[in-house]
């Protein structure tokens, strides 16, 4: 947690300021109910004044005696709402103005922002129970909320947040909702999104033409009915649409997945009762939590052995993930429904954002849909599912985004101005304003026209809230990325080119607050190298200004590139090649459909023909994959090497592993794969059973991380012994639990990712600060 800058807190300096005190709270402050929290801590200690949301946060005028004042403010500090966080509270000596009373004054909407914006948060207790009390005049209403819960971010318009600057402005209170939101001690007081059946937004049930079927609480019902039936059903949630469909009916699953062209991708599922979930997972303790916080993200768990949903749900996969409802509606979909989990998945097609907006739905889900459940309140802002997963009893993002966005990260030194586009793919961006860095919603990745506009309307509009002009813009160093292409189209003094794994390494260092030169492991599936080759299995040294490649695993071609990407036998291929001198026939025999295409690349490594050179964790994870028949050819990113990871065992530590050898190679060391592939492939040959193959693979790679680093600090004994990990191989559980046990154990000290993805959507935050310290750098030369 952030320590808080406080201001003249104690008792005896209190008196010396007189009776009147201004204090200004800055953090996230609004949209949280931190307003009538105030006024009812006021009323308590007889605090007279007034409390006003501006563009820097929440300033209090406070008038009381010192004892009552010091008591009020240790409630400010002690006893906050629960989506409030105070990241700086200033106090001051004020004019004594004897007020009568304390009250809640208009916002002012003049000045520069420093605002934290709201995250949107999942229903609450409360809210819950007012939906299911049939005496609630909000009895079964689907947009319940208050301050404690309901949508933020994703419908703000313009700040501060109030509601006019929302998509509730078209929705005029009725007198019991207007009475709410004017009644300081109400727990919707200043609820922006205060709404009830009479004067709130309602349900629509779609046809696939856009006919309205039904509304209201008869549209609710009939989309139960059909999603018991089978049908297959896009519904609108806080950030976009889900399509929606029984997760135990593998007729309606399978046909979801031929409908949406995704056969493997595994899908999440949602279910309201946690004795639902634990039928199939044995949840830990830290999981539950993460199901029932604010942010109810989807919670990446294993499953047990019980068969309620079909196996076409996750193909090839030990894991699931799984949520809890996390709006009125999807509560109320579950409520007297005969099914007891649906399938949740976002509803945009591949390779395009996320959809939000009824006509795109109707346009892009004609043919996948059945039918459409949606409603009148608007979406401003699009947000995907958070995705985590818990290792070492420690929270790993896979996507950070609804809840989390768009939080801000915080420095001890200004970044104001600098803004990161982020990578290629799972793209995020990250905006410097004085020592905060917001990272901006999951993007995915940049390769259409759809996805460009998009991270252009997002990147824009949190650029403007935040009030940041860009002087600085970092980048991938990749020549060819679009983010490469828009930082040439926009107006900055500077374009700072960053490598894909220093940018990795820096992240890591910033998400543990480490500011010395450390050591970095990082692993992932490609990143453009400074010798122009793809680098991905990296053992680095270096702090933000600058960094040593150490060493990495041996180059081997790569033929066709991305095709290779896609089609992991190709890959396969190249690596038995190139390191086994007797493996065509081998090959021949595993791939026996394949042999001339397999001549064919044979010919393209002998002339180097559209072979890029690769030495990257995650192609030889899909090189394995292939060779042991578990996925050939990937139907999503990283399909391969997910599938042979799922297979690993993390409990299990098996006693021996495939050989190498650390050499050095022009300065650098390397990890000479070519024992291990003969070792490997004549494990094949000997039908090994494939679960002690992948076993072994594993350890492996572990032990190949130790001794590459082991040969560093044999050589440079001076080096840090701090050790950050990134990059997306660290998803895998092995690896991650036993490098990190392996590490500890030969007195490494060892940080792993906790605020940001270890995957790319950790990169723009430190391309950020690597930006930032180049431009100090530089400015101090």
């Amino acid at each position: 947690m952030r320590e808080l800058k406080l201001g003249l807190v104690g008792l005896k300096k209190l008196m010396k300021l007189g009776k009147a005190v201004k204090i200004v709270v800055k953090g996230r402050v609004q949209g949280v109910g931190f307003r009538p929290f105030v006024f009812s801590i006021a009323k308590k200690y007889s605090i007279k004044g007034t409390v006003q949301n501006n563009m820097d946060g929440v300033i209090i005028i406070a008038e009381g005696s010192a004892v009552n004042l010091h008591r009020f403010i240790e409630q400010l500090q002690n006893n906050q709402p629960r989506l409030a966080r105070i990241d700086q509270l200033l106090i001051e000596e004020a004019t004594f103005k004897k007020y009568q009373n304390f009250t809640i004054i208009e916002s002012d909407r003049k000045g520069k922002s420093s605002l934290v914006i709201p995250v949107d948060a999942s229903v609450c207790p409360e809210c819950i129970a007012e939906m299911t009390d049939e005496a609630d005049f909000r009895y079964n209403y689907p947009f319940i909320n208050c301050t404690e819960c309901g949508p933020r971010y994703t419908i703000i318009k313009a700040l501060p947040y109030d509601r006019p600057f929302t998509t509730m402005k078209e929705f005029k209170m009725c007198p019991n909702c207007k009475g709410e939101y004017e009644d300081p001690l109400n727990r919707r007081h200043h609820a922006q999104p205060i709404a009830c059946p009479s004067c709130g937004p309602k349900l629509s049930l779609l046809s696939m033409k856009g006919t309205v079927i039904n509304t209201g609480k008869s549209a609710l019902e009939k989309c139960k009915s059909l999603l018991a039936k089978g049908a297959i059903v896009a519904i609108k949630g806080i950030g976009g649409f889900h399509l929606a469909c029984d997760a135990t009916n593998e007729t309606a699953v399978i046909e979801l997945r031929n409908r949406k062209k995704r056969p493997n991708r595994p899908l999440a599922v949602m279910t309201n009762a946690l004795n639902t979930l634990e039928k199939i997972t044995d949840l830990s303790e830290a999981e539950k939590h993460l199901l029932y916080s604010p942010e109810s993200p989807i919670v990446i768990v294993e499953k047990n052995n019980h068969q309620l949903i079909p196996e076409c749900v996750t193909p090839g996969m030990k894991t699931v993930g799984v949520m809890l409802p996390y709006t009125p509606l999807h509560k109320l979909l579950f409520m007297k429904a005969d099914y007891e989990m649906l399938v949740m998945t976002s509803a945009n097609p591949s390779g395009l954002p996320m959809l939000y907006k009824e006509e795109e739905a109707i346009s892009y889900l004609n043919g996948i849909a059945d039918f459409i459940l949606t409603s009148d309140r608007e979406i401003e802002h699009p947000l995907d599912d958070s995705v985590v997963q818990v290792v070492n009893n420690e929270l790993q993002f896979f996507r950070r985004a609804r809840g989390y966005v768009p939080d801000p990260f915080f420095i001890d030194t200004s970044i104001n101005g600098i803004v990161a586009l982020g990578p290629q793919q799972k793209n995020t961006f990250a905006l410097g304003r004085g020592e905060q860095i917001f990272i901006g919603p999951h993007i995915g990745d940049m390769g259409s026209v759809e996805v460009k506009d998009h991270f252009l309307h997002e990147l824009n509009h949190l650029m403007k809230w935040l009030g940041i002009k860009q002087e600085v813009i970092a980048v991938d160093r990749h020549p060819n990325y679009e983010t490469s292409m828009l930082a040439g189209e926009m107006e900055c003094n500077r374009i700072i080119k960053v490598q894909h794994h220093h940018a990795h390494h820096v992240s890591c260092m910033v998400d543990n607050q480490l500011k010395e030169a450390c050591i970095g492991i990082i692993l992932d599936g490609t990143g453009y190298g400074d010798d122009d080759n793809i680098w991905g299995f990296e053992l680095l040294y270096g702090d933000a200004l600058n960094y040593e490649r150490l060493g990495h695993i041996s180059y081997y071609p790569l033929p066709g590139g991305e095709k290779a990407v896609k089609e992991p036998w190709r890959n396969a291929v190249s690596l038995v090649l190139s390191h086994y001198e007797d493996g065509l026939s081998d090959l021949q025999k595993l791939f026996p459909d394949k042999t001339s295409e397999i001549e064919t690349i044979q010919r393209m490594l002998k002339q180097n023909l559209n072979s890029p050179l690769t030495g990257t964790c995650g192609r030889l994870f899909d090189a394995v994959s292939a060779l042991l028949k578990i996925c050939d050819i990937s139907t999503y990113e990283g399909e391969a090497a997910i599938r042979l990871s799922e297979l690993s065992d993390e409990t299990e530590w098996v006693n021996d592993y495939y050989h190498f050898n650390v050499v050095e190679n022009r300065g650098l060391l390397e990890i000479s794969l070519k024992e291990m592939v003969i070792e490997l492939m004549q494990d094949i040959q000997q039908r090994i059973e494939q679960k002690r193959i992948v076993q072994k693979f594993h350890r492996t790679i572990v032990e190949m991380c130790l001794g590459l680093l082991m040969k560093a600090i044999e050589q440079r004994p001076y080096l840090n012994k701090k050790v950050v990990l990134s990059g997306g191989s660290f998803h895998n559980r092995f690896l991650l639990y036993h490098l990190v046990k392996l590490l500890k154990e030969n007195g490494f000290e060892v940080f792993t990712h906790k605020k940001v993805p270890c995957n790319d959507g950790g990169v723009s935050l430190g391309q950020l600060v690597i930006a930032s310290a180049q431009t100090t750098y530089k400015k101090g030369e």
